[in-house]
């Protein structure tokens, strides 16, 4: 029969099936060595065909389904290998705060990269607006001036005092959406205050390091409304963009995609080349200042990088 995986936690899975039993399942040792190049070979949001072993009583997964998609990152422990993070996703909410703890834009635009990399469309969520300084506007009417005009939706949010909250549900009907972003920016307090039925762990931040603490261990998958699912995923320290080779990284930053057509060269990288189209466009605003640098930065990363597979 048909399932849906809800949760790993490494050797067995949770899982719902197409009648809306909750199951426990495990995977055979074969295709646990089937997929070298990732450390998980089934991720939350997988669609499953699942057996039941009639001398055991267990449930094993005999064939995991084709995905639509997934989002992976470097795996934090096997550097050469990346972790999935979830698959089959329709939309993600990249869930970011401007202090306790700060979110850089540097991590926003990681972020961004790997999601377009797999063809996910993401808005974005500004929570704890309600405990912004002077300081702090600033940088909030920065990230409202830069991303919606690209094509990512800003959402600004307080999931204590409910702000942004309807709004962010009627995001999420009829869809899986990925949940994602630092430890302490509010991901969990945030889908409690969507679904009130829900009671995910939450802690405070870290008062010597002014970071997040980690609640949720395990990306896991909520059912919140009818066919609306979340998924919750452990807090994120670090990004790096993996599997993009240097001349395809604009590609994924949709201005510069835009007037890199305008370059003298095909495989101009935006950086000294002449008659560049990205470069003029930076020099006339069209491109923000901190989405170039982003670029940059990433560009230097990727040449960095050679245990990935070219």
């Amino acid at each position: 029969m048909k399932a849906k995986v809800l949760q790993s936690t490494g050797s067995w899975y949770q899982a719902k099936t197409e009648n809306g039993k909750i199951i426990d399942c495990r995977l055979p040792g074969r295709f646990k060595q089937k997929e070298q190049k990732s450390t998980n070979p089934i991720a939350v949001g997988d669609h499953v065909i699942v057996q039941q072993d009639l001398d055991t009583e267990d449930y094993i997964i005999s064939e995991i389904l084709e995905r639509k998609n997934y989002i992976a990152r470097q795996s934090p422990r096997q550097k050469h290998l990346k972790h999935i993070i979830a698959a089959n996703i329709d939309l993600a909410l990249l869930v970011v705060s401007i202090s306790q703890p700060r979110t850089s834009l540097g991590f926003i635009d990681r972020f961004l990269v790997i999601a377009a990399s797999y063809h996910i469309p993401v808005t974005i969520v500004i929570n704890k607006v309600d405990i912004l300084s002077e300081n702090d506007q600033s940088v909030l009417i920065q990230i409202l001036d830069t991303y919606p005009k690209i094509g990512y939706p800003v959402v600004t949010a307080s999931a204590l005092n409910g702000d942004g909250v309807e709004d962010i549900k009627n995001l999420l009907n009829q869809n899986t959406t990925l949940v994602i972003g630092h430890s302490g920016v509010g991901k969990s307090t945030l889908i409690n205050a969507i679904n009130s039925d829900l009671t995910i762990k939450t802690a405070p931040i870290s008062r010597k390091w002014g970071k997040g603490m980690h609640t949720t261990t395990f990306a896991t998958i909520y059912e919140i409304f009818e066919n609306s699912y979340i998924i919750d995923t452990p807090g994120i320290k670090e990004l790096f963009v993996i599997e993009i080779e240097p001349e395809e990284l604009s590609g994924y930053f949709p201005e510069m995609n835009t007037v890199s057509q305008n370059c003298q060269y095909n495989n101009c990288l935006h950086e000294n080349e002449p008659n560049c189209g990205v470069k003029e466009a930076l020099a006339n605003d069209e491109i923000s200042l901190s989405r170039y640098a982003s670029y940059l930065h990433i560009l230097e990363n990727i040449r960095s990088i050679d245990y990935w597979e070219r």
